[in-house]
């Protein structure tokens, strides 16, 4: 706990700077759920620290970059708007920072110090819990900070956080990644797996059931791999409620009262025992929604990509949980166009989609990362061939997603109410256990519940239902 005290009292001594004086801040964040969870860790520093939170980057006094290192175009999107965000620093003397997965990245880190060199702080995921020690060193000797760790680094607990959804939380159980997919920079920016001690993560879930949160989505590279190896620096884990493993975290966490959903990503179809499955199963507020990412149906694809299952375990799996899960739904993750897939490949993924039949599919354009063994692979795709493909399969999807959509009319969902509808504000909007999107007429006073909604038409990407009476 060192390393809080010592935040904490940089935290203050930037507050007290900065007290009545109005100062703002924008946080943008690029990249998964996790990079998400980081951001409101920062946003929490930042209001200890006495900023507010604004929208508009041209009236923050701070502004901070989250970014992702897993496509290309988080790299086009970070410098377009560091371009945007110059003239605020020589207008205003704005104090910039990068930070997230992409400051891992050697070349990265080197190509914003020579043609961005107006960036004040660059940090890291590992050194995020430091940003205030940063951010006190450019407020008082106005020198350049790089607060990169090569290293994995260490879960730090305690953090401020500050969260906008007033119902929904996402919960870390882990950091890092020891798979090392070969089109991957995760674990090579991440670092290896680090499991939370399961008090720690238990009394965070406790905490946001009494402030009224309903859904927690437990975030990892691979969560169900939680507890596999030490927690960190080889320091062994803490039994505490009877948790020792991913299936009895998900036990312990149905237990608690107050949270009525849980949800997980992303796991990984190799650690998916059977007590996981077990447990999915009997544990009536965990969603049967499962997220099970496949990127290529092809054996010999994911073999290249080192994923260490072939199709037909894949499929296997399927159907073993299919079984054994009542009302089960699966969502996925595929890649097009990885290097060496041939056309029969290809064929073997729209296979594999055809014969699941996935509720949702979050479909990629491989995209080569610098240092993933991917990137040197022979026989790289064209790129009208990585779109064509892409365009077949989304034609599939969206045909899927069609009909499926068709079996919901007339039936009863739990839909948890979350708010107003973005697209209409006459209308509120939430999302049934397998997370489709229903759009109804409620009151305000509704949202927050769990509630049975007839679903009474269809759409493409939501339904519409009204509230069972």
């Amino acid at each position: 706990m060192a390393k809080i005290n010592f935040e904490s009292e940089n935290i203050q001594k930037v507050a007290q700077i900065n007290q009545g004086k109005n100062l703002k801040y924008s946080i943008l964040t690029m990249g998964c759920q996790l990079n998400e969870n980081d951001s409101e860790k920062l946003s929490g520093m930042m209001e200890k620290m006495n900023y507010q939170k604004v929208e508009n980057l041209k009236e923050a006094d701070l502004i901070v970059f989250n970014t992702c290192c897993v496509r290309e175009n988080a790299e086009d999107k970070l410098f377009g708007k560091l371009g945007e965000v110059k003239k605020y620093k020589e207008q205003k003397g704005t104090i910039i920072a990068v930070c997230g997965c992409m400051m891992q990245e050697e070349h990265m880190k080197q190509k914003l110090k020579q043609s961005y060199s107006f960036v004040d702080i660059i940090f890291g995921p590992h050194t995020l819990h430091q940003f205030p020690q940063d951010l006190y060193q450019i407020i008082t000797t106005k020198k350049k900070i790089e607060d990169i760790l090569d290293i994995d680094g260490d879960i730090i607990e305690g953090l401020p956080i500050r969260r906008d959804d007033t119902i929904k939380a996402s919960v870390a159980i882990m950091n890092g990644c020891n798979n090392f997919c070969s089109y991957c920079i995760v674990p090579y920016v991440r670092g290896r797996e680090r499991s939370r001690m399961p008090k720690d993560i238990l009394e965070e879930i406790q905490s946001l059931a009494k402030q009224g949160y309903k859904e927690i989505m437990l975030l990892g590279q691979n969560v169900n791999s939680y507890l596999k190896v030490e927690t960190q620096n080889h320091v062994p884990f803490e039994q505490y409620q009877g948790v020792s493993s991913f299936a009895t975290l998900l036990k312990a966490i149905n237990e608690i009262e107050g949270i009525e959903r849980i949800r997980f990503i992303s796991p990984h179809p190799k650690d998916f025992t059977q007590d996981v499955i077990e447990a999915i199963a009997s544990c009536e507020k965990v969603c049967k929604l499962v997220h099970l990412p496949l990127q290529s149906g092809s054996s010999e694809v994911l073999k290249q990509m080192n994923r260490k299952y072939t199709k037909e375990q894949y499929l296997n799996l399927v159907e073993t949980m299919k079984k054994q899960i009542p009302n089960l739904t699966l969502s996925t993750d595929i890649i097009v166009g990885f290097p060496g897939e041939t056309q029969e490949d290809f064929e073997d993924t729209l296979d594999v989609v055809k014969k699941v039949g996935f509720e949702q599919v979050y479909m990629f354009i491989y995209s080569r990362r610098v240092g993933t063994p991917g990137d040197k692979m022979p026989n790289q795709i064209p790129e009208e061939i990585k779109h064509t493909r892409f365009n077949q399969l989304k034609q599939l999807v969206e045909s899927q997603i069609a009909l499926k959509n068709k079996e919901y009319v007339g039936t009863i969902q739990k839909v948890l109410i979350e708010g107003q509808s973005k697209n209409n504000s006459q209308m509120l909007t939430g999302r049934t256990d397998s997370n489709k999107v229903v759009v109804l007429e409620a009151t305000k006073q509704q949202i927050g519940k769990l509630l049975p909604v007839k679903i009474v038409s269809e759409h493409l990407w939501y339904l519409k239902g009204s509230i069972e009476k």
